[in-house]
């Protein structure tokens, strides 16, 4: 098939690797290239930072007339509509099918030929069959699900809870705290899902609990060395300056945030990364807050 890949990034450039290798003819767009060029592709890779999905979408409106498969692999919330990914496509380019790519992976161990296992989703099961299929390779397994809503869930708040274990350790708070913080960031993520009508059993695989283990515990991770350095001193700004690209769980928290206030989930470890990123509280200040909370039973 012709595959067109929305963004050269470092995922971009992975996931136009993986189509490569998988046999397909693949066209690259990046900023400031007309999109014209993809306008033949049978499929689209959305490899763009999620804040910039919306944009991108708008330029495609006119080339895109039909109801092309288009494959998202940003993770996060739209800041202001408070709109997951599938969404956003479903808001702008209603036309499109909407698929979501996720799960625990880096760039550098896809390019390197590492294995890997993701996963991805769409409205009809036997589509991203067809699609996990298509694309998947020895080392590069992909496994299909019909559960959109958890995909995008367990992608977008793992990158959140991945800054709060950075903080931890960058703080020297040791394994067994960002053990704790992963375990009780999982059962904040598993709550949001539920209210919003994911499944279970989405959330217990790999873009739930199998992101969250990888992104939590690796300075591979954009979000956990993000998290790292706000743990070690420095400033937002700082931090955001030092980072090799785009941190998702930065722009995401607030809006996340306020998603969970508005649904009525407790989740106060988002709430001090919250309180950390977009208030300028200390980390200190925070750590101490969610240990002073009341003793509760673990499961109710």
């Amino acid at each position: 098939m012709r595959i067109g890949v929305l963004g050269a990034g470092a995922w971009g450039t992975a996931l136009a690797h993986v189509a490569r290798a998988a046999g397909h003819e693949v066209e690259v767009w990046s900023r400031g290239r007309p999109l014209e060029a993809i306008g033949k592709a049978q499929g689209l890779i959305l490899a763009v930072p999620a804040q910039g999905v919306r944009g991108v979408l708008l330029g495609l409106k006119a080339i895109v007339t039909n109801a092309i498969p288009l494959i998202i692999s940003a993770k996060g919330i739209e800041q202001g509509s408070g709109l997951f990914m599938n969404e956003v496509v479903a808001d702008v380019l209603p036309q499109a099918e909407p698929m979501v790519l996720s799960g625990p992976s880096f760039a550098a161990d896809v390019m390197q030929g590492l294995p890997t296992a993701v996963v991805l989703t769409a409205g009809e099961i036997s589509h991203a069959h067809q699609w996990a299929e298509a694309l998947s390779l020895p080392h590069f397994r992909i496994y299909a699900s019909d559960d959109v809503k958890g995909v995008e869930i367990g992608g977008a708040l793992k990158n959140v809870l991945a800054i709060a274990c950075g903080i931890s350790d960058g703080r020297a708070l040791g394994d067994s705290a960002r053990a704790a913080l992963t375990t009780r960031g999982f059962a904040e993520l598993t709550r949001f899902a539920a209210k919003l009508g994911a499944k279970p059993e989405t959330l217990m695989g790999l873009s739930g609990l199998g992101d969250l283990l990888l992104t939590c515990s690796s300075k591979q991770s954009r979000n956990y060395s993000f998290g790292f350095a706000l743990g070690a001193g420095k400033t937002v700004e700082q931090a955001l300056a030092a980072s090799r690209g785009v941190v998702e769980g930065a722009a995401t928290v607030k809006i996340a945030q306020a998603l969970a206030r508005q649904h009525g989930v407790d989740m106060p470890i988002v709430d001090a990364v919250h309180a950390i990123v977009d208030e300028g509280r200390a980390p200190d200040q925070e750590i101490a807050r969610l240990l002073a909370r009341p003793l509760r039973a673990e499961i109710t």
